[in-house]
């Protein structure tokens, strides 16, 4: 299996990389602004993960990976990457009212996809200062998971395609069970799409 990973120039990715080598998911790293959709389909990957970063989804080239590629490759978003899966299908992302940078809040989840054999409840971190807006989350679009403290979306999956998004950070040590939330994802889109014949991945879903 080969995953590919695109950075928008954060700090931590590396982290998220080194998760990924554990469960033998053979990470590739490129920044964003030096992959192309050209690229990515010559690297032919069984998985994409849109990494964290500074500035606003729209900008990130994100938007672009997803409609290219949506529903031949898994997707999974983490923080930026979650915020452009909103984008991408119609919803819109707003300034939350408080910046979290560094906090951490309990997480309240649907113990599906991701967050298969997680608790109901458990403490995730947070770096960021836009969310998905809780009002305009578009209509492919199944909220996964909400933050209890200020009631923000923190996760996000497509009714239909293999994405899901995470808005915290699962390769954060504030976070419990990170490495199962990205496991999980490896387990229920990454392989099932391996055994299946191209074209009927969806159907399966």
């Amino acid at each position: 299996m080969k995953t590919l990973v695109i950075d928008a120039y954060d700090s931590f990715v590396h982290i998220i990389v080194q998760y990924l080598k554990e469960m033998d998911m053979n990470p590739i790293v490129f920044r964003n602004d030096k992959i192309s959709l050209q690229k990515i389909e010559e690297l032919s990957p069984d998985m994409i993960l849109l990494g964290p970063g500074p500035g606003h989804p729209k900008d990130a080239y994100y938007i672009e990976i997803i409609n290219y590629f949506k529903g031949e490759i898994p997707i999974l978003g983490v923080c930026l990457g979650h915020q452009a899966i909103g984008l991408a299908f119609n919803s819109k992302v707003i300034k939350a009212k408080h910046l979290m940078h560094g906090k951490t809040s309990i997480i309240e989840n649907d113990g599906k996809g991701c967050f298969k054999g997680l608790r109901n409840k458990f403490k995730a971190m947070r770096y960021h200062s836009l969310v998905i807006d809780n009002n305009s989350v578009g209509d492919e679009l199944k909220i996964t998971a909400t933050s209890m403290d200020d009631g923000y979306i923190m996760g996000i999956r497509h009714k239909y395609y293999p994405i899901e998004g995470l808005q915290f950070h699962p390769e954060s040590i504030g976070t419990e069970e990170g490495k199962l939330i990205l496991k999980n994802f490896k387990d229920k889109y990454v392989k099932q799409r391996a055994s299946l014949r191209p074209g009927r991945f969806c159907d399966a879903l």
